[in-house]
């Protein structure tokens, strides 16, 4: 949620500054490309990596002494085919710490809520592909792995999607 708000931030200071000072440029060549650079440059800033918030949150929690589960943990290795099954596996597993923050009404539990939401979020734009998915395994095939082992994994897995 945090990631879809500072992007309708921006595109409002976008139309607010374009509907009062630049309107008259639209009227010709030079104001069309102005117009045209500033309506694609922040959909691409804002869009570099969907994640970045995720992994701010999961610095947050990697350190807590509050949270003590094993949970599956994918691999970091797996091939690009096999990408959105292993982010999906890494929010599931989220889904139990939370559980267990909510439990144990640890220090963290604000954190993870929001790791849980922008994962489900961004998750929801990208429907799993069947073939994909037939070829890729389950989360529960997975080793399970204590908490740190398993945030510096997602940590792994979210940067190597933002390169």
């Amino acid at each position: 949620q945090k990631t879809h708000l500072k992007s309708i931030c921006l595109q409002y200071q976008l139309y607010l500054l374009l509907n009062s000072h630049l309107f008259c440029l639209l009227k010709n060549e030079m104001g069309l490309i102005i117009f045209f650079l500033c309506a694609y440059v922040p959909k691409t800033a804002a869009g570099h990596c969907k994640w970045a918030e995720v992994l701010k949150d999961l610095e947050q929690i990697k350190t807590s002494k509050d949270i003590d589960v094993s949970l599956y943990t994918a691999n970091t290795d797996e091939g690009v085919k096999c990408q959105e099954p292993v982010m999906r596996c890494f929010f599931l597993e989220t889904e139990v710490i939370l559980q267990e923050c909510l439990i144990k009404n640890c220090s963290k539990t604000q954190d993870v809520l929001n790791i849980w939401k922008n994962g489900n979020a961004s998750l929801e734009n990208n429907k799993l592909n069947s073939k994909t998915s037939a070829k890729c395994k389950e989360c529960e095939e997975y080793e399970e792995k204590n908490f740190t082992e398993f945030i510096q994994s997602f940590v792994k897995v979210i940067q190597k999607e933002c390169k």
